[in-house]
């Protein structure tokens, strides 16, 4: 049977995503942005032409796709998302979900968790978004949100992993997280299989935020999803170089987990609010964080280095339709395979 993938334009049969970044941000802004608004005014065609820009520049390498895991409160927008789709062509699904409790916008759901309801809200929010779409707009989000701090995952943050879980079993909808520096990766899994999570249908973010391999081990283990997705951002917020996260993915790669990893590079394209001014230092550091870094840079150095082709093109164009089709037999085998590997 066929699997229908919900984008900002409708659904789509999973088969046609194509070659697909699995985490990059059109538009982006830490809660707050909307105080700024007389510096860093908002115009609608402005952001539009510059969103559809950025769409133009992916599409150039072939993607098909983008996941644009945007949370509720750091400015998703689904109709402004929709245009740039409309106009180009390119395939964007967008999320329901929160960001994590240090850079959230928290105090909303705080004050409903000091009342007793917020966890049933939030349930219900997720559901009606995923079954009926997002503010009326009839834009229904493609995967669930979900993120943890670093080294820990707080009360707070385990309200939204167990809202999400339980919205996963009730509809299918994949769940994609966000892992602060790499941490809690197996922590998170454990929570969201405890309550009825999918493994075939998570992808556990930003993992690629720590070296040790060990760590990707234990997570992969589970049959869930790996993504190395922040190739080009390096050198600050605890980031390894992309030297050092290619090494660990094509480690990985080489011992037969090809089929549970994905790659991407969490680029924040359109910043929400005034647009920052980085220092030059800042900016040296992050001259490569743009979304066709992987294409230009990262994937012919791993071709170099020996990574054949096709598992890249597996990487890139296939395990991202299994996100939403699921693949729990072929990521256990998979398993067995990377243990023997280590034997």
């Amino acid at each position: 049977m066929n699997q229908r993938v919900e984008t900002v334009t409708g659904p789509v049969d999973a088969s046609k995503l194509g070659k697909t970044l699995v985490h990059e941000h059109f538009f982006f802004g830490y809660p707050g942005f909307h105080g700024d608004f007389t510096r860093g005014r908002f115009d609608w065609n402005e952001k539009r032409n510059q969103g559809i820009e950025v769409a133009e520049r992916i599409m150039q390498h072939g993607v098909e796709t983008v996941i644009d895991p945007t949370p509720n409160d750091c400015g998703r927008n689904p109709l402004l998302l929709r245009e740039i789709s409309e106009a180009t062509g390119l395939q964007i699904i967008c999320s329901t979900g929160y960001y994590y409790e240090g850079e959230g916008a928290t105090p909303y759901f705080t004050f409903r968790q000091s009342l007793g309801t917020a966890e049933d809200e939030i349930h219900e929010l997720f559901l009606t978004e995923v079954t009926e779409g997002i503010e009326g707009t009839g834009i229904k989000p493609g995967i669930i949100k979900l993120a943890s701090s670093k080294g820990e995952i707080t009360p707070y943050e385990k309200m939204f992993f167990r809202a999400g879980a339980k919205v996963q079993a009730q509809t299918g909808i994949p769940i994609l997280t966000h892992t602060q520096e790499g941490t809690m990766g197996l922590e998170q899994v454990k929570l969201l299989l405890e309550h009825g999570a999918d493994p075939s249908k998570l992808v556990i973010g930003h993992m690629c935020g720590t070296t040790d391999i060990h760590q990707h081990f234990e997570v992969l283990k589970q049959g869930v999803y790996v993504a190395f997705d922040r190739f080009g951002l390096q050198g600050i917020v605890g980031a390894p170089a992309d030297e050092e996260r290619m090494a660990v993915f094509l480690g990985l790669a080489a011992l037969g987990y090809e089929k549970q990893l994905l790659l991407s590079h969490d680029t924040v394209n359109i910043w929400l609010g005034k647009e920052p001014i980085l220092p030059e230092s800042i900016a040296h550091l992050l001259r490569n964080w743009t979304p066709v870094h992987l294409f230009e840079r990262i994937i012919p150095m791993m071709k170099e280095k020996g990574c054949p082709e096709e598992k890249l093109n597996k990487i890139l164009n296939e395990n991202p339709m299994h996100i939403f089709t699921g693949r729990k037999e072929e990521a256990e085998k998979n398993n067995q395979a990377g243990k023997a590997g280590l034997s």
